[in-house]
């Protein structure tokens, strides 16, 4: 254990956000996400049994988003045609809100399937437990200023 860091990073976890450089990408994927497949040239991480807010909170606690682009933060575009609502998506924009002063403006879409095919170059996919549809969200880390 060590002081200060969020307790639902594991030490794998810790030890690849370290390891990620500047546009260095990740997702944090729900939980019916096809990570390992996918995942074929990333670093699969399982974080069954949490969730994709706490993790993005713990995450962002540590990690900059990227200052050089304008959505250092994508989510999984509905597909049309679906009638799923996506009530976290606003728990999302609480949360990069906290860690970032763009807001809810650094957050973008990708297409489902453009979402699968930059996700297969990330960096690390990040497999939790999450139930909610259309969960995914990646993330493009910035640069550590302080």
């Amino acid at each position: 254990m060590l002081k200060g860091i969020p307790a639902i990073l594991s030490p794998e976890l810790l030890m690849t956000l370290c390891e990620m450089g500047h546009g260095d990408r990740l997702v944090i994927a729900d939980g019916n996400f096809p990570g390992e497949s996918v995942g074929k040239n990333a670093i699969v991480i399982r974080a069954d049994g949490h969730g994709v807010p706490e993790l993005l909170d713990a995450i962002l606690t540590l990690m900059p988003l990227d200052t050089y682009v304008e959505h250092p933060v994508n989510l999984m575009e509905v597909v049309p045609g679906d009638p799923v609502e996506t009530p976290i998506w606003k728990e999302y924009e609480e949360i990069v809100a906290k860690h970032d002063p763009r807001g809810k403006k650094a957050i973008g879409q990708i297409e489902r399937f453009e979402f699968y095919r930059e996700a297969s170059e990330n960096y690390c996919i990040i497999m939790t437990g999450e139930k909610a549809l259309y969960a995914n969200i990646m993330l493009q880390k910035g640069v550590v200023t302080e």
